[in-house]
């Protein structure tokens, strides 16, 4: 079956086969068909499946037809992810001209206000950017966001999590309503929060919300091409069982993503692995923009062999020379586990996945097992003999002068002021409240 057998436009087909993509995948075909025959669609498929594609395709196809103001709106959790959607949204429309914004924090607000006055065809955008130019650049800045013909939730389940709610209301509220657009959500793991949303009641003379897995949810977690395997050790000398980790035969080579906890690690980490002669870089939320797209460039370029980061890298990033994946910390959410290791077997290829796990993180692991029905091995080739004789000496050697440095260029003192006028403004918020409900008992009471 070819892209055209599903409906998409001669002109988007032939710009599909340049890029050297010929037949489409499970999650294509079954949901490109349904998109243009006007259903609200749910896409769920592993990462790696061509999801971006499977919404992309069918938008192109309608606004060739009527290419108007902003056709569509694409929402993402992450500012990285927004850049990669763009990037294949300008790769595919190359030759029809077509005009995209990308709306996330970090970025020039006013140049991004002047670009939405624009009416591009497509605005591609992290909700809480967004939310901010709704508040504050005004109607002629929003306008065009009025009659959007398409909305698209990209990773879902996370969008739709608490922490987005806010921003994605005021979102909304500038958009036609349901009726008058299609909604498209699509993620690697359907929540029941997603799935929730096909039984909704539907408007009269629409058609159903059309709810797409490719596999089963424990076959979906992760690709068959990939290998779970772990390490036990105690959590003081994580780092030197890293870099031996790093320096096996195997991996000695490998484009490889660490993924951890906190920024403050990413940190430490890379300070420290950079001192032992790793080609490193890092991705993190207290990075400026500038140095995070630089970093990840430098990745992509192969300039860097290491990429450590946050989970603001775990979600949809395409990036096909990933080999290696190694959660450095474990993460609380099984989920998060299985966007990480995403990262590396997409599209069929083969990769692996490290855990470094220390004597705090085995109920997460017990729950990472069970959520992805598969359980991991013991890493071969790491000897704790050898991690002492070869690694563990310049390993703690590298790390403490990474902790100097940090100490003495005052690494995390802006987040800590942040923190600490945030506090003394909920204090007065609390206590202001506090007095408020004085005033007003004693009110009642005298009354």
């Amino acid at each position: 079956m070819s892209f055209e057998d599903l409906g998409v436009a001669k002109w988007l087909s032939e710009a599909l086969s340049a890029m050297k993509i010929h037949s489409p995948t499970a999650i294509q075909s079954g949901c490109i068909p349904k998109i243009l025959a006007g259903h609200d669609c749910i896409g769920g498929a592993k990462t790696g499946s061509g999801k971006t594609i499977a919404f992309a395709a069918p938008m192109l196809t309608q606004w060739s037809e009527d290419p108007f103001g902003i056709f569509g709106l694409i929402l993402t959790p992450t500012r990285e992810l927004a850049l990669q959607i763009a990037e294949q949204f300008a790769a595919l429309g190359a030759t029809m001209n077509i005009k995209i914004c990308v709306v996330v924090g970090g970025e020039d607000f006013v140049k991004q206000t002047l670009e939405l006055q624009k009416k591009p065809h497509f605005v591609i955008a992290t909700p809480g950017r967004l939310a901010d130019h709704i508040l504050n650049s005004g109607e002629d800045t929003i306008s065009g966001l009025r009659r959007v013909k398409y909305l698209v939730l990209d990773e879902a389940d996370r969008l739709l999590s608490n922490s987005f709610g806010g921003d994605l209301e005021r979102c909304f509220s500038v958009l036609p309503p349901s009726e008058k657009r299609q909604t498209c959500l699509f993620t690697a793991t359907i929540t029941d929060a997603v799935r929730a949303l096909k039984d909704k009641p539907q408007t009269k003379g629409k058609p159903p919300v059309f709810l797409h897995e490719v596999e089963t949810v424990d076959q979906v977690a992760i690709p068959s091409t990939l290998t779970v395997n772990y390490v036990f050790v105690p959590s003081y000398v994580k780092e030197a069982y890293l870099n031996s980790i790093l320096r096996l035969p195997k991996y000695e080579k490998s484009t490889a993503v660490i993924f951890v906890n906190r920024t403050y690690t990413a940190e430490v980490l890379r300070r420290t692995l950079r001192k032992l002669e790793f080609r490193v870089a890092s991705l993190h939320s207290e990075m400026p923009q500038g140095e995070r797209t630089n970093s990840l460039h430098r990745f992509k370029a192969g300039a860097a062999r290491i990429l450590i980061a946050t989970d603001v890298a775990s979600r949809g990033l395409d990036i096909p020379t990933v080999e290696l994946v190694i959660n450095f910390d474990i993460p609380s959410d099984p989920d998060d586990f299985i966007h990480r290791v995403g990262r590396t077997a997409r599209a069929g290829r083969k990769g692996d996945a490290v855990s470094i796990i220390a004597e705090k993180d085995v109920d997460r692991i017990q729950s990472i097992e069970e959520r992805i029905n598969k359980r991991m091995d013991l890493l071969e080739g790491i000897e704790d003999d050898d991690v002492i004789k070869d690694s563990l000496s310049e390993t703690s050697i590298a790390k403490r002068e990474s902790l100097m440095d940090m100490d003495r260029e005052g690494f995390g003192e802006k987040r800590k002021i942040n923190k600490r006028k945030h506090g003394i403004d909920t204090a007065h918020e609390t206590s202001g409240k506090r007095e408020k409900k004085i005033k007003k008992s004693k009110k009642s009471g005298s009354s």
